[in-house]
């Protein structure tokens, strides 16, 4: 088959989508013709992001392409929502998926927000790359000064960086938490007592995350939340957000939930009292991505 992306992969550090994208074409270009133009006879679009692409291509060319080629189908990964402060994005997105062949939803959440009730999807959870199990920290003991950590590539505003704030200066009033940040941050946020890493790639991510005890994050409304599937791989039980959206899908059973500061420190040290049975649980998680990449070439297949 000749298959479109709409997205090429990028090099460096970079988002758990691109990760995906990688892969996807990877696997894909064993069997297939993998292409990031348009061009004739293309039998499946599989559309990653509907907004334009770097040769100016967006959901209405897939369109007009299928108007053309009348046997092309289009799978529609609803990944990005825009819930991070992106109405436009949402707007296309709940078109797209209207007039696709066939939906992916990375996470149950990210079906419902949307509010899809046709029957022409399949939720695929998203997965961390096997790198992250490599290194994984398999202690059952906490630190006596409990190593917190996070990592975005993202300086949305929704990924939380007034709650890391608050941290940063938390820890500065006492001497029970280490906290590292990893990834982008806005100009702004200025961590005094803290870590920060500025981003770094899969590898090296790989070998930092396992060196703590507590994976925190602070984001919310995710449709699909690679950064706390990296930490889980890890090793690292999770404190997440009640509003987090796909991370409570994929949290739910490894770690705690909180809704305010107070109650993000009492799940910290709830998580560190009870650190063999949370890790427990968190060594069970075995997925890998290309289990996932698999699920995608399937539904490609079916088509």
């Amino acid at each position: 088959m000749k298959i479109y992306i709409n997205r090429e992969p990028v090099l460096g550090p970079w988002g758990g989508g691109n990760k995906t994208v990688t892969r996807l074409f990877e696997k894909l270009n064993e069997e297939h013709e993998v292409v990031f133009q348009l061009c004739p006879d293309i039998d499946v679009i599989f559309c990653i992001d509907p907004r334009p692409n770097n040769y100016g291509e967006w959901y209405q060319h897939f369109l007009n392409y299928r108007s053309q080629y009348k046997d092309t189908k289009v799978i529609q990964r609803a990944g990005d929502l825009g819930t991070h402060s992106k109405p436009q994005l949402t707007e296309l997105v709940k078109q797209s998926v209207e007039y696709s062949d066939f939906i992916i939803f990375p996470s149950k959440w990210a079906r419902d927000w949307i509010g899809y009730s046709k029957d022409n999807y399949r939720i695929i959870y998203n997965c961390p790359l096997e790198i992250f199990y490599e290194n994984r920290n398999e202690s059952t003991e906490v630190n006596e000064k409990i190593k917190l950590v996070s990592h975005h590539w993202s300086t949305n505003p929704k990924k939380g960086f007034d709650v890391y704030e608050k941290l940063d200066k938390f820890i500065g009033n006492t001497d029970k938490f280490e906290f590292t940040y990893i990834g982008r941050k806005p100009d702004n946020l200025i961590l005094h007592n803290s870590n920060y890493i500025s981003p770094i790639d899969a590898s090296q991510l790989s070998k930092l995350l396992p060196q703590n005890d507590v994976y925190i994050t602070a984001s919310i409304e995710e449709a699909g939340a690679n950064h706390v599937l990296e930490a889980i791989a890890s090793g690292l039980p999770v404190v997440y957000h009640k509003d987090g959206g796909s991370i409570i899908d994929y949290c739910e059973d490894y770690g705690e939930e909180y809704s305010t500061f107070e109650q993000m420190i009492s799940s910290i040290e709830k998580v560190a009292d009870n650190y063999s049975f949370y890790k427990d649980k968190v060594l069970c998680y075995n997925e890998h991505i290309d289990n996932v990449i698999n699920k995608y070439v399937e539904v490609i297949n079916e088509l």
